[in-house]
């Protein structure tokens, strides 16, 4: 790569060399700027007043801001609006609880799963950086182009495109158009990019506001849960497994939809180079998020249960915002209000991991390399964050995306099991990696197994061609993959793109230095 320079009007100079630092020379002579807090120097030269240093992003989560971010994006709007599913799938109030708890501690399995990968890999991208060390580029290129394409990105698209529906119940005057549902979707994921493109932190502070204030709200309920009971209204926790569900299907699907609501436990291991000690705190924040949130599901559960029957809480539509008319009174226009907290937190979490794998996969040449560059004083993965918020406005514009995301369900699945699968492998194949936490191999087997079945077993319950087509997308990124990063065709046109967005955005490139 040219070497290139930007010349600001104090007269301080900044470049790019070949190898990915940055070069800083200051017209007094010394080698400090205040303007910006910039990482680790990587070479010194005092009578020059020259420094090199790299690029590369702040570690700026902790502990509190990293159980946040699971959190966050793990409660999303449906624990507020229809988590019913379970009830219906498994015909009882007990059962039902049972299957939040059980779906609790598998989740709990795959954190443990991934903070061992997390802290012996400690690179940011998850299961893309796990799987392309245990598996090679094939695998990796194939969950990158997967995640990038589809799964995350429709995530934030449907989160948002919640925002808006909410959004419209403020207004009931004017209706609720479709295009003005739309329109807010997308100026949420605006909003969003923006503020993650201006500073990290700021994006992590906002990621515990919205987390703190949802819980806040999810407290309320359970809270007023608790007081109904002491006051005794417990009909329907009495004889509560009376008619639970016998067949096996049945039960798995409600298994299988209950993880679902735990979707989101891995996401802080997708930016595991920004977090302030990762061998300490993600695993400490990956196991204090899930059972975080699997205490809050079921006391919010057990909570709607003292305001409505089971046969009401399968039929109304926004659950939470009946309990609040049952319980809250004038108060309940706080449900609406937390749904929106919730689904903006969750919106933000989503783009914030999202983005972290296109500037991984870009960094390791499975992308257009300029995707994994970061802005020069701001030190934020400004374009990966353009690139997928770009990618999610465009499937907000259809809006009827649901679907969609139904049948790419399982790839998620897969590919959590090939991760854990990866970690397995490494015990043989890599002795050598360095294991600050090691848990018992049990963990990771009994994982793979029920990821196995909930692969296989939508499939088989319920054949449709959608899965075959959604199974084709996946295998269809090797067209990109064999010619663009097997054979390595360049095409001279991106040179060109690269240089134009440099000196355009003010970004650079940021290489892979290991933390220790």
């Amino acid at each position: 790569m040219e070497n290139k320079a930007f010349q600001e009007d104090d007269g301080k100079k900044y470049g790019t060399v070949d190898n990915g630092t940055r070069q800083r020379t200051f017209p007094n002579g010394t080698d400090k700027d205040d303007s910006h807090d910039y990482e680790n120097v990587k070479e010194k030269n005092d009578t020059g007043g020259v420094v090199i240093e790299p690029i590369k992003l702040k570690r700026s989560v902790g502990l509190i801001s990293g159980t946040s971010l699971i959190v966050g994006t793990i409660i999303g709007s449906g624990i507020f609006i229809s988590p019913t599913d379970v009830l219906d799938r498994t015909g009882s109030v007990g059962l039902s609880l049972v299957i939040w708890s059980l779906s609790g501690l598998l989740a709990l399995l795959g954190a443990l799963s991934y903070s061992e990968l997390g802290t012996m890999i400690r690179k940011s991208g998850g299961e893309y950086a796990y799987m392309k060390e245990a598996y090679g580029d094939v695998m990796a290129f194939l969950f990158a182009w997967t995640s990038v394409i589809v799964i995350r990105t429709s995530s934030v698209a449907i989160i948002s495109l919640t925002f808006g529906e909410y959004m419209a119940t403020f207004f009931p005057m004017c209706g609720s158009p479709e295009n003005i549902k739309k329109l807010v979707a997308i100026v949420v994921i605006v909003t969003i990019a923006v503020v993650n493109c201006i500073d990290t932190t700021l994006a992590v502070r906002m990621q515990v506001f919205f987390t703190a204030a949802k819980l806040i709200a999810l407290m309320i309920i359970v809270v007023g849960g608790l007081i109904r009971l002491g006051q005794g209204h417990v009909s329907q926790l009495k004889d509560s497994f009376k008619g639970s569900e016998t067949n096996p299907s049945s039960i798995a699907l409600a298994f299988y939809n209950a993880l679902w609501a735990y979707d989101g436990w891995n996401n802080l291991n997708y930016v595991t180079e920004e977090i302030e000690d990762p061998k300490k705190n993600l695993p400490r924040a990956n196991i204090i998020a899930v059972l975080l949130v699997t205490i809050v599901y079921i006391l919010t559960n057990i909570s709607y249960l003292t305001a409505m029957t089971a046969a009401e809480l399968l039929t109304v539509d926004a659950v939470a915002v009946t309990w609040g008319d049952t319980v809250l009174g004038g108060a309940a226009i706080l449900m609406p209000l937390a749904v929106l907290f919730s689904t903006f937190g969750a919106a933000n979490g989503t783009l914030f991991s999202g983005g972290r794998v296109v500037y991984v996969a870009s960094r390791e040449g499975h992308l257009p390399e300029v995707l994994s560059y970061v802005h020069c004083k701001r030190v934020t993965p400004m374009p990966s964050i353009v690139f997928t918020a770009l990618i999610s406005i465009a499937m907000v514009i259809p809006g009827n995306i649901g679907s969609l995301i139904d049948f790419f369900s399982f790839t998620a699945w897969l590919f959590y099991g090939l991760t854990v699968g990866s970690l397995i492998l490494l015990r043989f194949t890599r002795k050598d990696l360095d294991r600050p936490l090691k848990i018992p191999i049990i963990i990771p087997i009994i994982f793979v197994l029920i990821a196995c079945y909930l692969v296989i077993g939508p499939i088989v319950q319920d054949p449709k061609i959608e899965f075959l087509y959604a199974f084709l997308f996946v295998i269809g990124g090797l067209l990109f993959y064999i010619p663009f990063v097997y054979f390595k065709i360049e095409l001279r046109i991106f040179a060109k793109v690269t240089e134009f967005f440099q000196l355009l955005c003010e970004i650079v490139p940021s290489p892979y230095e290991p933390d220790d």
